[in-house]
């Protein structure tokens, strides 16, 4: 373990394992056959170019950049822990850039980002599970956000039929080649600007419960076990 902490602190190491993993990524997508459900729904802010947030829960990120188009702004919410930077590296051989913090803190320099990036038009994915759980129970950053810049959140989850689940907290899905995969987008859920608490915990609720059946729903087009959220 001590090796494995002291190999990461390598900025060699990083850049090498984030190459590597975005080729993984991209041999998975290129290796499967992929369908798109409810596309229809993001397309129509896309083409209107009106920026939404993007929902999808931590153990389904690996997948979620081919979900996205290139000629379409995002940045993604990543953590500044040292497993976050490793993530952002990644998604950065896609095209894609990122806001390093947390959601949480409404007064947070990541948060007045993102507020920014969404007032300017782009769109900016968050996991609302993150960086540390309970596995797909949505914290209250994301309404947080969403109530601030006056935008949507559209809730998002991707399923594969050839897997594998990580041991971590989130449980991680890593797709392998030669799979059926689908991405399943849901319906926009809106976070009045006067939104009191109660609005808020409902707009909450309303999205974990919408990614979670999303979740289900993904699995189960691929003939999979649905991955099962914490307790609450």
């Amino acid at each position: 373990m001590r090796l494995d902490k002291r190999l990461l602190a390598n900025p060699r190491v990083r850049a090498v394992l984030c190459f590597f993993a975005a080729g993984y990524i991209r041999l998975v997508r290129l290796c499967s056959r992929w369908q798109m459900v409810g596309e229809e729904i993001p397309a129509a802010f896309w083409e209107r170019r009106e920026p939404f947030i993007a929902a999808f829960w931590h153990g389904r990120l690996l997948l979620a950049a081919y979900g996205w188009p290139r000629h379409v702004p995002f940045q993604m919410l990543i953590s500044q822990h040292r497993d976050g930077e490793l993530i952002a590296r990644t998604i950065g051989h896609f095209g894609f850039t990122s806001v390093r913090g947390s959601s949480r803190r409404q007064g947070s320099q990541a948060l007045r980002s993102m507020v920014k990036a969404l007032h300017s038009g782009t769109c900016i994915g968050i996991t609302p599970d993150g960086p540390h759980g309970p596995r797909m129970r949505a914290s209250d950053g994301v309404v947080s956000l969403a109530r601030l810049a006056g935008v949507p959140v559209i809730p998002v989850a991707f399923g594969i039929s050839r897997r594998r689940l990580m041991g971590s907290w989130d449980r991680m899905i890593v797709g392998l080649p030669f799979s059926r995969g689908v991405y399943v987008w849901g319906q926009p859920i809106s976070v009045p600007r006067d939104a009191d608490a109660e609005a808020q915990e409902a707009a909450r609720l309303e999205i974990e419960q919408s990614l979670n059946a999303l979740s289900i729903d993904a699995d189960r087009r691929c003939g999979v076990t649905p991955v099962a959220a914490d307790p609450a």
